[in-house]
């Protein structure tokens, strides 16, 4: 051991005697909840479209037969029971949670299903709001479910930490946009899930183009993509490109993200068949 030691195994090199392996800190999920398969749905900052990616991949999950649910994360920002048209209440037994079933027959938990007001204001510091996560992980009875789709935060911070070292990620799939800084955005989130040891399963651009409804010639509003090239530099998959449609806006805002048949990201369907396959 040297004189400088921190105790902190996790963050040296050396090869010591008192080297220790790091603590497993993954959490079983509730005890009446068979989750076979979990997706993170992460991306390095806000507004990119990443709860619109998750919901749009559960219902392809679904569509193919899956039983498939969502973990909202994103508890500061719960944008998933909106785009479901889910405007109940979870309830509860002697047993724990139950989640909220959307009209397909999706498995759905959010913190907008338990506050009295879906637009009451979460003012929480950062190890309450990881705890609430972990608490929809270990008392929600999910039953038994394919595919759970976790809607991460953006950013690397307390909840993606909370997320990825309490429960067992099968992999991640990035959500990202056209502009310049996409790279390092990318990165930052590649980089993160290679600390935690998390499979990178591919990356899907968001508002990649915009579609003339006269010509169909696609417009590159943000400029021209270069996800191809940084997800061959990076050895990453790209799942698809999401173009900007209104009328996708439109059924997310009225609750009808059920009615999308996820064609833009197809990719994630032959992924998901693949995963089963294993």
């Amino acid at each position: 051991m040297s004189e400088g030691c921190t105790h902190d195994c996790s963050s040296c090199s050396s090869n010591c005697g008192e080297r220790q392996q790091p603590q497993d800190m993954h959490v079983d999920p509730h005890n009446l909840s068979q989750i076979k398969r979990v997706i993170g749905v992460v991306s390095g900052k806000g507004g990119v479209g990443k709860s619109l990616v998750t919901a749009m991949s559960a219902v392809l999950s679904n569509n193919k037969g899956y039983k498939t649910a969502i973990l909202d994360a994103d508890i500061t920002g719960p944008s998933i029971p909106k785009m479901f048209g889910i405007h109940s209440k979870a309830q509860q037994n002697e047993d724990g949670l139950l989640p909220v079933t959307t009209k397909t027959g999706i498995e759905i938990m959010s913190l907008n299903l338990l506050t009295e007001n879906e637009t009451d204001p979460v003012i929480w510091r950062g190890p309450v709001i990881a705890g609430v996560v972990t608490q929809f992980w270990t008392d929600v009875i999910w039953g038994d479910v394919d595919f759970m789709f976790v809607d991460m935060p953006p950013g690397t911070g307390d909840v993606p930490l909370t997320v990825f070292q309490s429960i067992r990620i099968d992999g991640i799939i990035v959500v990202t946009s056209p502009q310049d800084l996409v790279s390092m955005i990318v990165e930052k989130a590649v980089n993160m899930a290679k600390m935690m040891n998390i499979p990178i399963l591919g990356v899907v651009e968001n508002y990649s183009y915009v579609e003339c409804p006269d010509c169909g010639k696609k417009i590159n509003i943000f400029g021209e993509s270069r996800i191809d090239e940084i997800a061959a530099e990076k050895g990453l998959k790209v799942l698809g490109k999401i173009p900007m449609k209104q009328k996708v806006a439109q059924k997310c805002d009225d609750g009808l993200i059920e009615d999308c048949k996820g064609c833009h990201i197809s990719a994630v369907g032959e992924l998901l068949d693949e995963l089963a396959g294993k």
